[in-house]
């Protein structure tokens, strides 16, 4: 159901305040306590090793990537231009009235994961709370945080929605 009539403004924007709030909070609470109880623990291990818990501080993107380049270009990159981007993306998401409800929360999923990202950046010298690991044996993801989980939910809602958008289209054609 797209949310595009005049009813459903107020119910966008609240969506989307209730969505940034639940995840920034998750991923600052979360982020608080592993810095806490986790910087001085070294790897806190559960269910076998499954499931770790390790902090670190990445001063890249997403597992790590960009973080060889030099501070000053990391600064631009991953704090400035990111910083745009977020801002574009809020202003396109509360503008934008053609937008199914599933697209609207997964870009207001992935909006959130940018923001709790970007709060650390900016009050972190440029690095990001990392903490969760998850695997079995050598194979093992990389290490991330809640925000993570928020950009990861709402590009996997995304591109189900596109599957699901593209199937049933080529059903109606």
């Amino acid at each position: 159901m797209p949310l595009n009539n005049k009813a459903s403004k107020t119910s966008r924007l609240t969506l989307l305040i209730v969505i940034l709030t639940i995840c920034v909070g998750c991923d600052r609470i979360t982020k608080q306590i592993a810095a806490d109880h986790l910087q001085q623990a070294g790897i806190v291990s559960f269910l076998g090793d499954t499931f770790r818990l390790h902090y670190i501080e990445n001063p890249g993107a997403f597992l790590g990537l960009g973080d060889m380049l030099a501070p000053t270009l990391r600064f631009w990159l991953f704090t400035v231009f990111n910083g745009g981007i977020l801002i574009v993306l809020a202003a396109w998401l509360i503008a934008n009235h053609k937008l199914m409800r599933i697209e609207f929360i997964a870009f207001a999923l992935i909006l959130a994961g940018g923001i709790g990202n970007q709060i650390d950046r900016i009050f972190n010298q440029g690095h990001v709370i990392d903490f969760i690991n998850i695997g079995i044996g050598s194979l093992r993801t990389g290490i991330f945080n809640v925000a993570d989980m928020a950009v990861t939910g709402g590009v996997v809602l995304m591109i189900g929605f596109m599957f699901q958008y593209k199937k049933n289209r080529t059903i109606s054609d």
